[in-house]
């Protein structure tokens, strides 16, 4: 089976993915809000348009991914290099090493991505528009950044959640692009 099937994704549709269980998904990517730099009443102000948002759309599903690698298998791998290392320049070299590491995910502590899930009954087109237009509104009215994901936005994420982190195009297919090089050349 391909991971699609595993997951239950059929293909993408118009408005996002279409799934084989839940139908249609569309997902919105909601800009983060740096809440260190806030005072505690706008932090509360944000918590209560939140609310008030999932009061509105209670059938809103909120995701929040890391948007950047996370390094803990690269640190415990120098951990256990440095503890069977002899040599102590070698050691000092590892653990200097590790906190390289250590420094770079705490500066990317606060890369996240939220998108809103959204399960769309069947509708018509017009309806399904309307209905995702209006839900768009509702998250922009509540003071949210937002914009309705695209293809590449959702594979993004998607491979992202599957632990393989890429910042460049994603093939629709695995290996479409080395297939159209071999068979297509320039």
């Amino acid at each position: 089976m391909s991971t699609a099937e595993l997951v239950g994704i059929s293909h993408f549709s118009r408005n996002g993915l279409m799934t084989q269980r839940y139908g249609e998904v569309v997902y919105f990517i909601v800009q983060p809000t740096n809440i260190s730099v806030l005072s505690e009443t706008s932090i509360a102000i944000k918590i209560n348009h939140l609310m008030q948002l999932l009061s509105q759309q209670p059938d809103i599903e909120i995701i929040c991914s890391d948007a950047r690698e996370n390094f803990e298998f690269n640190k415990l791998a120098l951990a256990r290099k440095a503890e069977k290392e002899d040599n102590l320049k070698v050691q000092l070299l590892l653990r200097r090493d590790m906190k390289f590491l250590d420094d770079i995910q705490l500066q990317m502590s606060t890369a996240r991505e939220f998108m809103f899930a959204y399960r769309l009954t069947h509708e018509s087109e017009d309806g399904a528009l309307a209905t995702l237009n209006r839900i768009e509104k509702h998250i922009s009215d509540q003071g949210f950044e937002v914009k309705r994901a695209n293809k590449e936005d959702i594979k993004r994420f998607l491979s992202r959640y599957f632990g393989h982190m890429v910042e460049d195009s994603i093939d629709d297919v695995d290996g479409e692009r080395m297939i159209k090089k071999w068979i297509i050349p320039d």
